[in-house]
């Protein structure tokens, strides 16, 4: 086959896992640290990992498109008229921002360290502790939603959501993990994770720009077409999961890390 088209199709892989992995609990960026290791692809510099995250980033915002907007709306109505049946989504909005000030201070603190544990031994052993992570909730419930998240909950799962700047410490399975052990309900625990994913990942894609102009080694279709695989991919799999939160199978996702972080710590 032809090296240019091998390379295209790695990069499609690697964009198309991205996207899958980001939603559901088993870690995209573990995912990634081995398949680049195994397909020996080499993506110097940061501009692959910001594109591929900005694919998923847009995919989020399309599926949660409509609640999105609502916050938007009614976070401004509350603050002009004081409207009580729009109060909620203010404290949501307002949750979500205290969500996001751990995570934006402990990833800045760190980034410079994190890539130094992109190493897939590192990677087998934080599946192991996700797949731990999952399997400790896999038969909550919680009784609490949206109205109910209090300040503190909001620290902590911000601050549980920092641990997954590790490789293979999945973002969605430890805040989902965090909030349903505070006694979150499900759907709140899912909404409140991918919503917070936004602010995160824009904040990062901002403070990543200066990377992503700088890049002398960008590599623009390969890059371009990981990326359009990325926001396909995430679409998909968010819906998929979200089916999959609702039926209560989490331990699924378990197996999943126990068997992979196995495998990676034994044999690579």
């Amino acid at each position: 086959m032809n090296q240019e088209l091998l390379e295209l199709i790695k990069y499609i892989f690697l964009g198309l896992l991205q996207g899958f992995t980001e939603p559901i609990p088993i870690s995209s960026s573990g995912h990634l640290v081995l398949a680049r290791e195994i397909l020996g692809v080499q993506a110097n510099g940061l501009s692959f990992e910001i594109l591929v995250n900005f694919g998923s980033l847009i995919a989020v915002i399309l599926v949660y498109w409509n609640d999105i907007i609502r916050l938007i709306k009614n976070g401004f109505r509350y603050i002009i008229s004081r409207d009580p049946n729009t109060k909620s989504d203010f404290h949501f909005i307002i949750m979500l921002i205290i969500a996001t000030i751990p995570t934006g201070i402990i990833g800045l603190l760190l980034k410079d360290k994190i890539g130094d544990l992109s190493k897939s031994f590192v990677v087998g052993i934080t599946l192991l502790i996700t797949g731990v992570a999952l399997w400790t909730i896999r038969n909550l419930k919680g009784e609490r939603g949206d109205k109910q998240i209090r300040l503190k909950d909001a620290l902590i799962i911000g601050l549980v959501q920092s641990v997954a700047l590790m490789p293979g410490i999945s973002r969605s399975g430890a805040t989902i993990v965090g909030a349903m052990l505070l006694g979150l309900k499900q759907e709140t625990a899912l909404r409140f994770s991918f919503l917070l994913y936004i602010p995160v990942s824009l904040g990062v894609g901002i403070l990543d720009i200066g990377d992503l102009v700088r890049d002398e080694n960008f590599n623009t279709i390969p890059y371009l077409l990981a990326f359009i695989s990325s926001i396909i991919a995430t679409y998909f799999a968010l819906k998929w999961f979200m089916n999959i939160m609702a039926k209560g199978k989490l331990k699924y996702f378990a197996f999943y890390c126990f068997i992979v972080g196995t495998l990676v710590v034994l044999f690579l």
